[in-house]
C-alpha cells in the first residue's frame, strides 16, 4: 500500500512536471489566436523556452559548441572550452557552492554559539537585546553594496553576505530554543552533580537541536542568496555574474540556465540537510515511537 502510494505520488509530480513544461514550451505559439488565454510573460523572450534552456544548458556547461557540435572528451575540444571561458557553467557552479559552503557554515556555528550564550544567560540577554534588534531591523541585502566595497569583489564578499544572512536566522531559533528548556532537566541535572558544561552538553545543546534544524532548510537557501546578491553587485566569476552577463546580451535562456541550476542545487542541498536532521535527531521518532 505504502509503495503504491509513493508510486502514485511520483505519478503525479511527473504528471505536473510535463504540463509545466508542455505549457512553458508550445503556450505562446496560441498566443496570436487566443491572446485572452494566453498571458504575455510566456513570450520567449522574457523567459525563453525549454528547448532553448536545454541547447544553452550545453553550450555553457561546454559539452557542444555553438554550432551545436558535441564537444569531445578524448580529442580535448572540451578542455579547450572550459580554458576558454574561465567562468563556464562548472567553475561558476564550483564557485557559487563554494562561498555558499563557507558562508553557511559560519553562519550557523556563530550563529548557535551566540544564541546559546544568550539563551542561557539572562544578564547578557538583557544587555545585548537593543543592540541585536537594531542591527537585525536592517534590511541585510541592504548592506550587501556595504561589503563588497568594504571586502572587494572576490570570493570574501560573497562570504560575508551569505554569513549576515544566515547568522541572525540560526541565533533567534537557537535563542529561543535554549530559552524554552524545562528547568526541571537542568534542575536535576544539577542534583545529580552535573557541571553547567555537563549539562550544556548533555541536555541544553540535544534539547536545542530541533529548534537548530527548524532554521537549517530556510539558512541554506539565505546562505545561497546571499552570495548570488553579492555576485550581482560585483564578481569576477559565478551563476551571479552568469546571469548578470546573461541580462547584458538580452539572453533570457543564459539566465534561466542560471536559474535552474540554483534551483536544483537549492533542492540538493535542502535534501541534505533533511537526511541529516533525519540522522541526528532520530532519537525523537523513536521516543514517539515508545
Amino acid at each position: 500500500m505504502k509503495r503504491y502510494s509513493t508510486l502514485n505520488t511520483v505519478g503525479w509530480q511527473v504528471l505536473i512536471c510535463a504540463i509545466v513544461l508542455s505549457v512553458w514550451q508550445w503556450g505562446h505559439d496560441l498566443h496570436a489566436r487566443l491572446p485572452w488565454l494566453v498571458p504575455d510573460l510566456l513570450d520567449p523572450y522574457f523567459i525563453s523556452k525549454p528547448s532553448m534552456i536545454w541547447d544553452n544548458f550545453l553550450i555553457q556547461s561546454c559539452l557542444t559548441s555553438k554550432l551545436g557540435v558535441f564537444n569531445g572528451w578524448f580529442n580535448g575540444d572540451f578542455a579547450k572550452c572550459l580554458a576558454r571561458n574561465e567562468n563556464n557553467l562548472w567553475a561558476a557552479t564550483a564557485i557559487t557552492l563554494k562561498n555558499t559552503f563557507f558562508g553557511f557554515v559560519t553562519g550557523v556555528v556563530s550563529g548557535f554559539i551566540a544564541g546559546l550564550i544568550l539563551g542561557r544567560s539572562d544578564r547578557l540577554s538583557a544587555i545585548f537585546q537593543p543592540f541585536i534588534t537594531a542591527v537585525n531591523s536592517i534590511p541585510r541585502i541592504a548592506l550587501a553594496p556595504i561589503i563588497v566595497l568594504g571586502f572587494g569583489i572576490g570570493d570574501m564578499s560573497k562570504i560575508v553576505t551569505s554569513w549576515i544572512l544566515v547568522v541572525f536566522l540560526v541565533f533567534f531559533n537557537t535563542f529561543e530554543g535554549a530559552r524554552s528548556i524545562d528547568e526541571g532537566f537542568t534542575n536535576a541535572a544539577r542534583l545529580l552533580g552535573a557541571s553547567e558544561w555537563q549539562i550544556t552538553r548533555t541536555v541544553v545543546i540535544p534539547s536545542t537541536m530541533a529548534w537548530v534544524f527548524a532554521s537549517l532548510t530556510p539558512a541554506i537557501s539565505f546562505a545561497l542568496i546571499g552570495v548570488i546578491v553579492g555576485e550581482f553587485i560585483g564578481a569576477e566569476r559565478g551563476i551571479g555574474r552568469l546571469i548578470i552577463e546573461s541580462e547584458a546580451r538580452g539572453e533570457a535562456s543564459g539566465m534561466m540556465v542560471a536559474v535552474v541550476v540554483l534551483m536544483l542545487v537549492g533542492v540538493v542541498l535542502s535534501a541534505i540537510i533533511w537526511r541529516l536532521q533525519a540522522y541526528l535527531l532520530r532519537w525523537q521518532r523513536q521516543r514517539t515511537a515508545e
